[in-house]
């Protein structure tokens, strides 16, 4: 790294724990198990953010109970759930594993697998008719960063996603359950945002853990994104997708950005032309201190503010440089 950069890392360093723990483990490859990694993890579930965040949690294991676990965006329980999980909490925590327990006992249709934003509140689980893409991901994100890849009903979210996700590019003519109940998340264009969202979900599967399914449903949501060349229309390539793709913010919920999609792409080793626009994009956005400013927040939505909005943002600059030192020297 530059002169530069290494200014930008410093200022990375002198941040709360939560994201200089991040910064040594995703962007200088420290071992997460040295005795600095582990400190900073300690650190991480009493100080800043995590434990104001938790604080905030009910008895049951949810945020504002369980009927409201989607709906009260963003302050619901699926909310917070993916917020500690962005943040590097610790899943073994007790009220962690309470707010994984109760997203999956209240969220989760048994029979699928999938999440739904909807509880039942006869037979209790998701009901099957609020089951969408970008929740499913979000939450197997969620709940495989925070340990619990082996939960046999986390294995059956991950099946969810390989049998039922969709990449149709406006050719599509889905029916049937799931198709049937939601046509921005399906229609005859899939929607991008359960697209990303599930890739993100399915890139924090260890390499050697995948299944043959995973690989291939990882391939196709990737050549997706790349026809669309992360943040165009596949149709018209001197349009974005959605203009708010451009405006970088953390974190992201059901939503997306060009950088949150470049983040996924990279980590899963994807270096293509299609991606070349999107990283100029990224480039563009550094300001004159080489740091990258929060363009976009929930904060007034959110249990607890995370950074503020038009200042220089560590997670999305961490994220940036995470992109760019993947693809070439920063």
């Amino acid at each position: 790294m530059g002169a530069a950069t290494d200014g930008v890392v410093a200022w990375l360093l002198d941040g709360d724990a939560a994201i200089q723990l991040a910064t040594r483990t995703r962007l200088l490859g420290e071992d997460g198990e040295s005795v600095a990694c582990r400190t900073l993890r300690a650190r991480v579930m009493t100080e800043g953010v995590v434990p104001e965040i938790l604080a905030t949690q009910g008895a049951d294991g949810h945020w504002g109970g369980p009927d409201r676990f989607y709906t009260a965006k963003y302050s619901g329980t699926v909310w917070n759930l993916i917020i500690l999980a962005e943040l590097g909490a610790d899943g073994t925590d007790e009220r962690l594993r309470r707010a994984a327990e109760a997203v999956l006992a209240d969220a989760q249709h048994p029979a699928s697998g999938g999440f739904s934003m909807r509880r039942s509140r006869t037979v209790g689980g998701g009901l099957p008719s609020g089951v969408i893409p970008c929740l499913t991901g979000n939450l197997v994100f969620a709940l495989v960063r925070l340990g619990m890849l082996d939960d046999p009903r986390v294995q059956a979210a991950i099946d969810w996603i390989v049998t039922y996700q969709r990449f149709d590019d406006g050719d599509g003519d889905p029916s049937g359950w799931p198709y049937d109940g939601f046509e921005m998340c399906w229609g005859r264009h899939s929607c991008s945002m359960g697209v990303i969202k599930a890739l993100k979900g399915l890139a924090e599967i260890p390499r050697e853990r995948r299944s043959a399914g995973v690989d291939a449903t990882i391939a196709a949501a990737t050549e997706f994104l790349l026809v669309h060349h992360v943040h165009k229309r596949s149709h018209d390539l001197a349009r974005v997708s959605r203009p708010g793709w451009k405006r970088f913010g953390f974190p992201r919920m059901y939503q997306t950005d060009a950088l949150e999609i470049l983040s996924v792409l990279t980590r899963l080793g994807c270096r293509d032309p299609r991606m070349d626009d999107a990283l100029d994009l990224v480039s563009s956005k550094r300001d004159e201190d080489g740091r990258w400013r929060l363009d976009d927040t929930f904060n007034d939505a959110f249990s607890v503010p995370i950074e503020a909005r038009g200042e220089p943002s560590r997670w999305v600059t961490l994220r940036a440089l995470e992109v760019l030192g993947r693809l070439s020297p920063v």
